[in-house]
């Protein structure tokens, strides 16, 4: 799979552009402010994961314009050609098509085109909060297996509905009400024990790759462990929420259930958050995005296209031709000052970008 074009209209600082993409390595080259990330960004909207940054899909859209516009054109591993086109609305409601036809929400373009993302946030999937983690490896599971995406976005329209019970119930006792908890209760515990199972069945299969990879990132021999931290014993979930359900009243939120659960990092024991250093962190970040990508590209049987955003300014020497001699194999896009490409960057493509103007080095 690879991206073979990308057309860009009023999004961000690009009024229009025009990039066609070599299938391996592409540098994206010029100085900070320029307008790199923001081609990474438009490849990440038509994988349907969204703005590489984080931000919301409002931001996407140039300063005075109404409407955004991307079109992708990729080439799966089977040499079929498909167009993606998403259309990102500063105000109203996006709008995506594949091939032309019409796609009900953003989430239907996972797995169309799949991709794994570098960028000098991961290390807050070592430092952050439990939610970075949980959204870590439930995009994961997302991308291999599009079912549990549906899983995903039940379990927050349940969670929105029990809470909202729960604050009613706070306000007064009402036993109907509680009759309908227990409807949601048992629909929490349904999709909620998915959920766990698949997280815990992910992190057990890539952990001899994570191990295998941290190693070679941060050169030295270690242990390196994924351990799920669950909000629940081994008990069934609705048990568990019969247990809080006079805490979680009193709180008006619920207290237990997937949202609730962590993935605790550990490197020779310790937790790599409060013991490992930053050059540690780092390295188990990209070992954690490395180990979901094989683990993607085996089940899927596909080549992921690899995103790499400004990595190499947040890494020493050693580290950074590292993890270009573990890359897996496919088209690799990657955006960087001139100063910071590694010598062992080899690039099929140069890209320079300056004041939002692109150009390709002949």
């Amino acid at each position: 799979m690879r991206v073979c074009s990308l057309e860009l209209f009023d999004f961000r600082n690009y009024a229009h552009a025009e990039l066609g993409f070599d299938g391996g390595l592409t540098a994206i080259l010029g100085d900070n402010g320029q307008g790199k990330t923001n081609l990474l960004e438009a490849i990440g909207v038509s994988g349907g994961i969204g703005s590489v940054v984080g931000v919301p899909h409002a931001c996407l859209v140039r300063q005075g314009a109404d409407l955004a516009v991307v079109r992708c054109q990729v080439r799966t591993d089977n040499e079929r050609d498909i167009l993606i086109e998403s259309e990102i609305s500063g105000s109203g409601r996006n709008r995506f098509r594949l091939n032309k036809q019409n796609l009900s929400r953003r989430r239907d373009l996972l797995g169309v085109l799949t991709l794994t993302v570098f960028a000098p946030t991961d290390l807050m999937l070592v430092k952050g909060s439990p939610v970075e983690r949980r959204r870590w490896i439930d995009n994961a599971l997302s991308t291999i297996e599009p079912k549990f995406g549906l899983h995903c976005s039940e379990i927050e329209r349940i969670l929105r509905q029990r809470n909202a019970l729960l604050k009613q119930i706070a306000k007064k006792v009402d036993t109907h009400a509680f009759a309908t908890l227990d409807v949601w209760d048992n629909k929490l515990a349904k999709v909620g024990g998915i959920i766990r199972a698949g997280r815990r069945k992910l992190l057990q299969k890539i952990s001899p790759k994570l191990n295998t990879d941290y190693r070679h990132m941060a050169g030295r021999k270690a242990v390196v462990c994924a351990r799920y931290e669950s909000s629940w014993d081994e008990e069934t979930l609705l048990d568990a929420l019969v247990e809080a359900r006079e805490t979680d009243v009193r709180r008006r939120y619920s207290t237990v259930g997937p949202h609730r659960d962590d993935i605790e990092l550990l490197v020779d024991g310790m937790p790599a958050r409060t013991h490992a250093s930053q050059g540690e962190q780092r390295s188990l970040a990209i070992a954690l995005r490395l180990a979901v990508d094989a683990e993607i590209r085996e089940c899927r049987r596909l080549r992921t296209v690899v995103l790499l955003d400004d990595v190499f300014s947040e890494l020493d020497v050693i580290r950074a031709n590292a993890l270009l001699e573990i890359l897996p194999p496919g088209q690799h896009i990657l955006t960087s000052t001139t100063a910071m490409l590694p010598d062992g960057a080899k690039p099929d493509q140069i890209v320079d970008i300056q004041s939002g103007t692109l150009s390709i080095r002949s």
